[in-house]
């Protein structure tokens, strides 16, 4: 495993504390245009892709690789599709954990 570049775990509510730094989100795609991906991260904000995504058409959910921009957008290197169905919720409580009281078990 690598560890030289860790990812944080965030939701849109916690993009503010990443600006400059590598994150992955789970978002709804709601729509896209050119560069950019508008969705609905695992807290039910908007949450905004700037970057061309891949050849491959965007399924329902996508998780992001990538920096958090000073627009609280993320500027992605890494797309993966997660499909038609995945459970927000479950993701978002991950989310949670990571930046709570087991912070210490995620890089």
């Amino acid at each position: 495993m690598d560890t030289s570049n860790p990812a944080a775990f965030v939701n849109a509510e916690l993009l503010h504390f990443y600006v400059g730094r590598r994150v992955r989100a789970l978002t709804q795609v709601v729509r896209s245009d050119g560069g950019i991906v508008i969705g609905k991260s695992t807290d039910e904000k908007q949450l905004v892709v700037k970057g061309s995504p891949p050849p491959a058409p965007l399924t329902t959910f996508v998780e992001v690789f990538g920096i958090v921009n000073n627009d609280k957008s993320i500027t992605p290197d890494i797309w993966t599709n997660f499909g038609d169905a995945v459970d927000m919720v479950s993701y978002n409580k991950l989310c949670q954990l990571a930046h709570g009281e087991y912070k210490h078990l995620f890089l």
